[in-house]
């Protein structure tokens, strides 16, 4: 088969075989550190606390189900990488959105080289700083787990919940923040040497792992040899909505908007100052988000129904609050989906706003003496790609908006189990897809250096061939 074959070549080239298999050495790494588990923690006694919080809750896909997908696993034994390379990617995201609102971090972005390396130490001294906060507040949480599972447990042997044990918080913290630097250090070395970001596949591993869970999960479902409580039938329209749902998922991710750039270059001849007019276009992404939306709506409104549903039912005045954090705390209810959209939409635009800058953009057109066909430079050029933005960005949140909601409707609608219904679509569907094509737009570029056929070849690349 072609797509075989393709894969095949890639072995054939040293550099490309020589990296591929660098990363999945690293790779191998990252999921190690997310199986030791860390010491003096009971994990069988743990796993059992999860499994009564779940069961209490009486819905997959909450907080610690969302946690546990993205740590690939490692909350279930409480591992020393359970942090894994979530604090760097939360200190990224902190200083991306200081840099537009505070002028030295936005100097510093705008000094090349220089300013890059001193915006990479920030993220890291943030990143430390994260690490040990999370790590600290974990290690609490293992010692008194009802305030956390609502379950009285003993999770942390010889410990009196009463009596915090400082030495056992010192040792989580340092377990853990040594495991996630280690982690954040293989990702760079994936970025250098390996193939694709090493950041995004990190990520990407740790929630396709979860993935043979979904299997069993989904042979039990409709093929186990209990009582079958479904029929075959749905599983099938559920891998052709699967099919359909992946398939707009890359349409998303890879739309862009074009807005067509006419330049004027000048050029020195024998008869003097030449002026030549190229056509170029400015591509705007559809989903110029990416997944940042779910990301922040996720945990905000998991966060806060936990600290509304911890609300004393002796306080009569509050029952309408503590009932209001129970809805939000269950993911197939319609006060939560709805707020989770609303959120979305808002972060959508948020990000934009804060990440787009068409002042700064117009200037870079002028500056390279470039303009948009009918509009003039300067301030009208600005609000012009403001407003193509705010357009564009409306119908790319809609499709994350779909995209987002799509689990948990297969959660109450069908009741789908998470572990099945988290692969259909969500933070998961989005950043397994978008870190896919780009892996293998990088190792299309290595073939098609060496004259092979690339992956893509039945479509972008045979016209480019045809030109």
């Amino acid at each position: 088969m072609p797509m075989l074959t393709t894969f095949a070549n890639t072995f054939k080239i040293p550099e490309l075989r020589k990296r591929i298999l660098i990363t999945f050495g690293l790779v191998f790494i990252c999921r190690l550190i997310s199986l030791i588990p860390t010491p003096g923690v009971d994990w069988q006694t743990l796993q059992a606390t999860l499994e009564g919080a779940r069961k209490a809750a009486g819905v997959g896909g909450g907080l610690m189900d969302w946690l546990n997908v993205f740590s690939g696993g490692a909350l279930n034994h409480c591992a020393v990488g359970f942090l894994s390379i979530w604090p760097y990617i939360s200190a990224q995201i902190i200083i991306q959105l200081l840099t537009a609102v505070i002028p030295t971090l936005e100097r510093a972005s705008r000094e090349g080289e220089t300013g890059r390396l001193k915006l990479a130490q920030y993220t890291r001294y943030l990143t430390i700083a994260i690490c040990i906060f999370q790590g600290w507040a974990i290690a609490t949480a293992l010692q008194r787990p009802e305030t956390l599972f609502g379950i009285s447990a003993t999770i942390v042997p010889g410990t009196d919940p009463a009596h915090l044990n400082i030495g056992f918080n010192v040792m989580t913290v340092i377990c853990m923040t040594a495991a996630s630097l280690f982690v954040m250090w293989l990702a760079d070395q994936i970025t250098t040497f390996g193939l694709g970001n090493g950041t995004s596949l990190i990520i990407m591993i740790n929630i396709t792992s979860r993935l043979p869970a979904a299997c069993v999960e989904a042979w039990q479902r409709y093929f186990g040899n209990s009582e079958i409580s479904r029929s075959p039938v749905e599983l099938v329209i559920l891998l052709f909505m699967g099919f359909l749902i992946i398939m707009g998922t890359v349409m998303l991710t890879e739309g862009v908007r074009k807005v067509p750039i006419h330049s004027t270059r000048r050029s020195a001849g024998m008869g003097g100052n030449a002026y030549g007019m190229q056509q170029t276009f400015m591509p705007l992404r559809v989903n110029y988000t990416g997944v940042m939306p779910i990301i922040f709506a996720q945990p905000i409104i998991q966060f806060g129904g936990a600290i509304l549903s911890r609300i004393p039912e002796n306080i009569k005045w509050l029952a309408w609050l503590k009932s209001f954090g129970q809805q939000l705390m269950n993911m197939t209810s319609a006060t939560h989906l709805l707020l989770y959209a609303l959120l979305i939409l808002f972060f959508s635009f948020f990000w934009v706003a804060t990440q787009f800058n068409a002042m700064r953009i117009s200037e870079n057109l002028r500056r390279d003496s470039s303009y948009v066909p009918g509009i003039r430079p300067g301030m009208q050029t600005a609000e012009y790609l403001d407003a193509l933005m705010t357009r564009v960005t409306l119908i790319g949140s809609i499709g994350l908006l779909i995209i987002a909601l799509l689990p948990q409707i297969l959660r109450g609608w069908l009741q789908v189990p998470w572990e099945m219904a988290s692969f259909f679509g969500g933070t998961s569907l989005l950043i397994i897809v978008g870190v896919a094509l780009d892996t293998l737009r990088q190792m299309e570029s290595h073939l098609l250096m060496r004259n092979y056929d690339g992956f893509l070849r039945h479509g972008r690349i045979r016209s480019r061939r045809g030109i």
